[in-house]
């Protein structure tokens, strides 16, 4: 007999996310009976991204939509098709996809809000859920597209040694910026400056981070791209130069929160520094994917992006991987293979 085995959100978090927010359960797989434009999926790969925790949010509170009390987690996944109804799928190929924390599952990639897209002959599925994955997208689009990067300028980056922030490093790097990134811990700082790209890595956790910042950016900051929120970001609006532009891409340091993200304490530093301050959303960009694609794929090959991942194995591994990326303990994007 075939189980398909899941992780469903057992209650939601208060506070910080805890492994024992979720629960395991395993039921008896049988095939389905597909519908025309269904593909039947074994998940091989899952991603603990930061936007999962969002949707473990009350409704009122969640971005695209909250998971079910008793439903399965979902998240970006590496799938194999098994079987397919669908014109623009077969059996026998990979795929990435928004998938359930489960063995089994049936997608209906017409109506999924993130497209489901095969893995081209040849590119690895770790590489497609790390260095080609949604996160990667997420730098190019958020640094290129609304940063706006010109050679010379200072780029501050937060939550710089996690999956966005360490690809946002070495792209700014790769636009000829000066690179200043902040990250929690020694051995991210310096991995940030020997390998990520960063001309300056500070450590938030045993710096003053004001006081460093301007020590870091004599002349102001330009660009930041923020994924943290919180202190951090009041740090840097302090610090920013006339017409820079502050990327908000993220906050962790509010989604264990049971509040609303604290903004900057004087808006009016933006409004004389003529500050541009602007969220974006990756799927925004989706008609350009290919492009970005292949200039990530032409800077790996140059040896001019790194591909930083952390992978952990085993399908019981999934909820204390998950809570390691808000503590810190990942290295990189953080993957699961199953």
């Amino acid at each position: 007999m075939t189980l398909n085995r899941s992780w469903v959100l057992a209650h939601r978090p208060e506070g910080a996310v805890r492994a024992s927010d979720f629960a395991y359960r395993e039921e008896p797989f049988d095939t389905p009976a597909l519908q025309e434009g269904d593909i039947l999926v074994r998940t091989r790969i899952i991603s603990c991204a930061p936007t999962i925790r969002n949707w473990l949010n009350p409704p009122e509170r969640s971005y695209r939509g909250a998971i079910g009390i008793g439903d399965p987690v979902r998240g970006m996944a590496a799938v194999e098709i098994l079987a397919s109804r669908h014109a623009r799928f077969e059996p026998g190929q990979w795929a990435t996809a928004v998938a359930p924390w489960q063995d089994y599952a049936v997608l209906q990639p017409d109506k999924a809000a993130v497209p489901v897209t095969t893995l081209e002959t040849g590119i690895d599925p770790v590489d497609a859920m790390t260095l080609y994955s949604p996160n990667s997208l997420t730098a190019y689009f958020g640094l290129f597209a609304v940063g706006e990067p010109k050679p010379g300028m200072t780029v501050l980056v937060s939550g710089a040694a996690g999956s966005v922030g360490a690809m946002v490093c070495q792209m700014a790097r790769i636009a000829g910026c000066r690179v200043i990134a902040v990250a929690g811990g020694p051995d991210k700082c310096r991995w940030l400056k020997e390998e990520g790209g960063a001309d300056v890595a500070i450590d938030y956790r045993s710096a003053d981070l004001p006081a460093a910042l301007k020590e870091a950016s004599p002349d102001g900051i330009n660009i930041f791209f923020d994924n943290v929120g919180g202190d951090i970001l009041q740090a840097a609006v302090d610090r920013m130069a006339p017409h820079g532009r502050i990327v908000l891409c993220g906050q962790l340091a509010a989604y264990d929160s049971n509040s609303p993200a604290a903004g900057p304490r004087d808006m009016m530093k933006l409004v004389y520094g003529r500050i541009r301050m602007q969220g974006f959303v990756v799927g925004d960009y989706a008609d350009d994917y290919a492009s970005a694609i292949a200039s990530i794929r032409q800077w790996e090959a140059e040896g001019r992006l790194r591909n930083r991942y952390d992978v952990r194995d085993g399908f019981e591994r999934i909820p204390d991987a998950f809570v390691d990326i808000f503590n810190g303990r990942n290295a990189g994007t953080l993957i699961v293979r199953i």
